[in-house]
């Protein structure tokens, strides 16, 4: 993550957000609904790593610029995690709540995660949980609120989502709830935070709402 030199117009800040769970969740799915508003049945197992750029007009004075890195679903444990991981600010645990083995591998994704990447000031980064393919039957789990909360408590994550890329259901409010999250750290002012590579972003500025289930 680095924090962009102020312009005559305000700030801009440069996120790092990484897109986690096993594979066939609809990490690319989400990703192609946030930055490109589409939506394919057809979209290939991601290999390794793939990233999307985004620019948001947060306000009247700060130009957000985030990174979705949209990591491959057999590459939890492998040895190239840890360089994919390296300077996020934030991330997205993503299951298939049609699949319960998926929701079953969300705490190794959340172990491995909290293992290889850390803020500045050591704790771990903010990670929002997404119940995704809510359009979808829910398979061996209780769709509850109030029990979703508490496995997000017990399991140190910032919030949870019912989402649906094909529906296009919480992903603006999931996404504006991390950024959000991000933007409350102190740590985004330090001078040390500014290593992460300089992007072209093609994205339009838009705004998104805010709405979660927090925890």
């Amino acid at each position: 993550m680095a924090e962009c030199p102020e312009s005559s117009t305000g700030t801009e800040h440069l996120f790092k957000v990484l897109v986690i769970g096993e594979l066939g969740v609809g990490k690319t799915s989400i990703i192609k609904r946030y930055v490109h508003r589409l939506f394919s049945q057809n979209y290939r197992a991601t290999i390794g790593v793939d990233f999307a750029l985004k620019v948001l007009s947060w306000d009247a004075s700060t130009l957000i610029r985030l990174q979705l890195w949209d990591i491959a679903g057999q590459e939890r444990f492998g040895n190239m995690t840890r360089v994919y991981y390296k300077e996020a600010v934030g991330a997205f645990v993503v299951f298939d709540v049609s699949r319960h083995s998926t929701f079953e591998a969300v705490l190794k994704w959340k172990s491995d995660l909290d293992n290889k990447v850390k803020l500045p000031n050591g704790k771990p980064i903010p990670a929002v949980l997404l119940a995704n393919k809510c359009d979808q039957q829910w398979d061996g789990l209780e769709n509850s609120p109030a029990m979703m909360d508490r496995y997000c408590k017990d399991n140190a994550f910032i919030a949870w989502f019912e989402t649906s890329a094909k529906e296009n259901i919480n992903i603006d409010e999931a996404t504006r709830f991390l950024v959000k999250n991000i933007l409350s750290n102190d740590f985004i002012h330090l001078p040390e935070n500014r290593d992460v590579d300089n992007v072209k972003l093609t994205e339009e500025p838009e705004e998104a709402k805010d709405k979660a289930w927090c925890c």
